[in-house]
């Protein structure tokens, strides 16, 4: 049986998914401002009469500033697993959610039951950037996401401390591993544009000898390795795209909710075919696996069915 879907199919399918909200995970180095961006993006969306399901993925935050429609807090309570797994802060950040993440199925038909209600899901992560990018929870729920909804990975950058060539380059190179890492439509949200403008850090990376400049005024042994790995991320930087926000003052709201939905687009057009891919082929390996099982059950009871008709014609 042929799987090629009609052309007729294929574009109603396509226009029914650009119905769902788009997922916007936001992530960034602690104090970054990540919740305070979430806060202003909800506040913006509320105010434009279009509410947004917003999700907290933060257990030992003490509380939230913005109306969480679901709280990691509500499920796992993270100072009783610290006590309960002898763990200290970061790992229990890990434990809950993970523990949270062997649910996740279940936040997924909440979000599933009210899409047509919602443009956007924002979810806010915890503080600290490596607990979710690089454990396996973090990892589950962000397939679970892209699988379903069109995801757009949102990186948190404190412009103010990136004025240093250095540390710029340190945020540069996490939100290249965080972006190849997911293989989803990305952006960069430069935040504090109310304290500093971002528009050096735009200059740096559209301007390679511009930031070559920078680089040579600093002497230390890590200016040597930012001035070799610069050259690296040319091609990272063709691709990217950056915004700047103040989470503060509200600048650029409106500008990044259109890079969103672009990034949404993108996501429909050159990312869903892929999660579409894995999507079958685990569907395959299932339905082989349950085969295989079935066989084996097969010649097990065939088995057990000569054994006793030995045993009654002996």
């Amino acid at each position: 049986m042929s799987s090629v879907i009609p052309a007729e199919e294929a574009v109603l399918s396509e226009t029914e998914f650009a119905k769902k909200p788009i997922c916007i995970l936001v992530l960034g180095m602690a104090g970054s401002g990540k919740s305070t961006l979430v806060q202003r993006l909800t506040a913006h969306l509320d105010t434009a009469s279009t509410p947004p399901y917003v999700i907290n993925l933060d257990p030992a935050v003490h509380e939230v500033a913005y109306p969480a429609n679901i709280d990691i807090r509500d499920t796992v309570n993270y100072k009783e697993v610290m006590k309960q797994y002898s763990l200290g802060p970061n790992g229990a950040i890990v434990t809950s959610l993970n523990l949270f993440a062997t649910k996740f199925d279940q936040v997924m038909q909440f979000i599933d039951k009210r899409t047509s209600e919602f443009k956007y899901v924002i979810l806010d992560t915890p503080g600290q950037i490596e607990v979710f990018t690089w454990s396996a929870s973090g990892q589950i729920i962000t397939e679970a996401l892209a699988s379903v909804f069109p995801t757009v990975v949102v990186y948190v950058m404190d412009t103010a401390r990136s004025v240093n060539p250095v540390t710029f380059m340190s945020n540069m190179l996490y939100a290249c591993s965080i972006m190849y890492k997911y293989k989803l439509p990305f952006i960069v949200a430069m935040n504090k544009t109310d304290i500093v403008d971002n528009q050096f850090a735009v200059d740096w990376m559209t301007d390679f000898e511009a930031f070559q400049e920078a680089v040579e005024q600093e002497k230390s042994y890590s200016a040597n390795l930012t001035r070799s790995m610069s050259l690296v991320l040319d091609d990272f930087y063709s691709s990217l795209k950056s915004i700047g926000v103040s989470a503060v003052t509200g600048a650029n709201i409106n500008e990044f909710f259109q890079l969103i939905d672009e990034a949404g687009m993108e996501y429909i057009r050159d990312y869903r075919p892929e999660y579409d891919r894995l999507k079958e082929e685990k569907a395959k390996g299932e339905s082989n696996a349950r085969e295989v099982e079935l066989e084996r059950m097969k010649k097990e009871m065939l088995g057990g069915l000569g054994f006793l008709l030995i045993c009654v014609y002996t």
